[in-house]
């Protein structure tokens, strides 16, 4: 279903991807490698990347420092998605956003239904925009790092998708924000 028009121009975005998890290194974050190999191939820009353990204090810091970096369009989390009690990304990203964005979580879990079944339910992932900021959240799995990269976010993330992208919605996300929120 995703077409891109190759009449229109690929305008680059600067991505953060924030691996979250009480474990993981970056000699070991898999997913955070994979989301870093796709945004190079798509040829976006890493703009950042960290790990940062599940704390919902912690995430929602690091999160409002990326948010504040004009150098950063978009950052990608993987990790912290679940149900369980050390799963804590839903309830940081919930702290910065400023509009959710309903159809991300939908659509993942769409998409991954038809891969792992009913075990999607489980599944927390959820998008918004905080200050001109899209934010995306991602399970830590790879298959499911690679799901949504694959599937969603490389389309979305195509100035050239068509109908719409992500992307030209860019210029008008700071509409409205208070002064200061430049």
């Amino acid at each position: 279903m995703s077409r891109l028009d190759m009449k229109k121009p690929f305008l680059p975005v600067r991505i953060a991807v924030l691996t979250v998890s009480d474990t993981r290194t970056l000699a070991d974050d898999r997913s955070g490698d994979i989301l870093a190999e796709r945004i190079a191939t798509a040829g976006h820009h890493l703009a950042a990347r960290a790990i940062e353990r599940d704390d919902v204090d912690a995430i929602a810091v690091l999160l409002s420092q990326w948010i504040a970096d004009p150098q950063i369009d978009v950052v990608i989390s993987t990790g912290g998605t679940g149900v369980t009690g050390r799963d804590v990304t839903p309830e940081a990203f919930e702290r910065v956003i400023d509009k959710r964005i309903e159809g991300f979580g939908e659509l993942f879990r769409m998409l991954s239904y038809q891969k792992i079944g009913t075990s999607t339910i489980q599944s927390r992932a959820l998008a918004g925009v905080a200050e001109g900021t899209y934010l995306f959240a991602l399970p830590g799995s790879t298959g499911a790092v690679r799901d949504g990269w694959d599937d969603i976010l490389v389309w979305q993330l195509d100035s050239r998708h068509v109908p719409c992208n992500f992307v030209e919605l860019m210029p008008r996300l700071r509409e409205h924000l208070p002064a200061g929120h430049d």
